[in-house]
């Protein structure tokens, strides 16, 4: 760690849903190399230390690491209650856990797929914002980052489960936003498009992964997003335009 680096988040307090890999790592790592003591979520124990390990050599603060289900809603409660007894507070949410569920026509959706899906996808989010709104609410500036997609906007053959979830999710957020407009909570919906992540992979195996951004590129910002103010949701904020609109200031 170096006292001359810029450090935006120093002091900071954020939990990150989906961090043992792609988006959801990457934002944990960002996050945590900006200052941020990271509290991470995934179903792996495994997976949530290896990157525990990568924060550390980095020579950042260990995170604090919880292996839960998102769609559990009994361990979610009992987490934002531990983070309370702990910190008093949350400064950042950032919520990037989800599951594809894989591809298959409306009709064809089997029934325990389509509960699993709606349990991770919506259920999972309305847990989190519902159990973490006291936490942000403690915070000078809570802010919430939730990930969405672009099939929210733009529905597809054979996505039906996953874009139905998460349009209700992007509902959901941009409600709960604006019953907190009286606040200093602020949320922002995340469009991340096509990303180099196991779930692009499984939805396209003919695709050449190369093509696409690595979600690392996705970090600087989440970082920013972190302590911006944000005003209400209107629409998703798209990575591939803030990344153009970056790339244009520094011509």
């Amino acid at each position: 760690m170096t006292d001359s680096a810029p450090r935006p988040l120093d002091g900071r307090i954020a939990l990150v849903t989906g961090a043992s890999r792609g988006i959801g790592r990457e934002c944990a790592l960002a996050l945590a190399k900006a200052g941020a003591h990271v509290v991470a979520i995934a179903r792996t124990q495994g997976a949530l230390e290896a990157l525990d390990d990568e924060i550390r050599q980095a020579g950042e603060q260990a995170a604090t690491l919880a292996a839960l289900d998102i769609a559990d809603g009994g361990q979610i409660d009992q987490l934002c209650y531990a983070i309370h007894q702990r910190f008093g507070r949350l400064d950042v949410l950032v919520h990037a856990a989800a599951m594809l569920g894989g591809l298959s026509p409306v009709a064809h959706v089997d029934p325990k797929a389509w509960d699993r899906i709606v349990a991770v996808n919506l259920t999972g989010t309305y847990r989190l914002l519902r159990s973490a709104e006291p936490l942000l609410k403690a915070a000078p500036s809570g802010r919430a980052l939730v990930f969405t997609t672009g099939r929210v906007a733009r529905p597809k053959a054979f996505w039906g489960a996953y874009g139905a979830t998460k349009a209700g999710a992007e509902h959901l957020v941009r409600t709960w936003a604006d019953e907190l407009e009286n606040t200093t909570v602020r949320a922002a919906l995340i469009d991340p498009g096509q990303m180099r992540t196991k779930m692009r992979a499984e939805a396209m195996p003919g695709e050449d992964p190369e093509t696409l951004p690595h979600p690392s590129e996705i970090g600087p910002m989440i970082v920013e997003l972190a302590s911006a103010e944000l005003g209400q949701p209107k629409e998703p904020v798209s990575f591939a335009a803030w990344k153009a609109a970056r790339a244009n200031a520094s011509h």
